[in-house]
């Protein structure tokens, strides 16, 4: 069953080298992420599963042990989910996962084996429910750390241009990640989502989906939108 669940953004811009004059913007993101990753450790798993969305070469599960990089943002940056295992895994990690992977090398994650997860930011919620049981009940204790952003149309330079309903959109996600609200994360609409181009809604269903038939409250660590994006840190405990 879930014991615990860390949601975090997933910007390569996290990761201090791809954001380089920039990185100092994004501290106070960083360190909510670090304090919600202690949340995981200190919840004892025998699994942790990294959950975020995928372009289709990037879907699917991928093992411990599955290398990622971020030498397409033009930096020598190299990471891998959890620790080495001596195979040769098949694929590298797509974009999302390899942030999770990066938080987690940064605060020395060695508390369970983790596996990863790429989805569809157009996987509908009903699917996204059924795959966070599937992950709930994958060992006696799960956690899952989560990794999805919100809207990219909170100003005028935002990736997706200013929309007056990302506000709106955003505050809700908080909301509702911050008090771990199952309802009102399974109604987040799909289409609206993706037109605010908010790549979480899947990840945040699927954390739902999980959640389902535990008493876990959340806690909303960090809710920002720098550079136009919503960024949204919480924990489930």
């Amino acid at each position: 069953m879930l014991v615990a669940a860390a949601v975090c953004p997933c910007p390569p811009l996290l990761v201090p080298e791809v954001a380089a004059g920039a990185a100092p913007e994004l501290d106070a993101a960083r360190a909510a992420c670090s304090d919600a990753l202690g949340v995981l450790a200190a919840a004892r798993p025998d699994l942790l599963v990294v959950v975020g969305t995928a372009e289709p070469g990037g879907r699917g599960p991928f093992p411990q042990g599955t290398p990622g990089t971020f030498r397409g943002f033009g930096v020598e940056v190299d990471v891998r989910l959890g620790a080495a295992t001596g195979s040769a895994p098949e694929r590298e990690l797509p974009a999302s996962l390899a942030v999770g992977a990066w938080l987690l090398e940064r605060t020395g994650w060695a508390d369970a084996p983790v596996e990863g997860l790429g989805v569809a930011d157009t996987l509908e919620p009903e699917r996204c429910a059924g795959t966070g049981r599937e992950l709930a009940g994958r060992a006696g204790r799960v956690a899952l750390l989560v990794m999805g952003d919100a809207s990219a149309c909170r100003s005028l330079k935002a990736p997706g241009y200013l929309d007056e309903r990302a506000a709106p959109f955003d505050a809700e996600a908080a909301r509702a990640l911050g008090t771990a609200d199952l309802a009102a994360l399974r109604a987040l609409d799909p289409a609206l989502a993706r037109e605010l181009k908010a790549a979480g809604r899947a990840p945040w269903q699927i954390l739902a989906g999980a959640a389902h038939d535990t008493r876990l409250t959340g806690t909303l660590l960090y809710e920002d939108a720098p550079y136009g994006v919503g960024y949204l840190v919480a924990t489930w405990s």
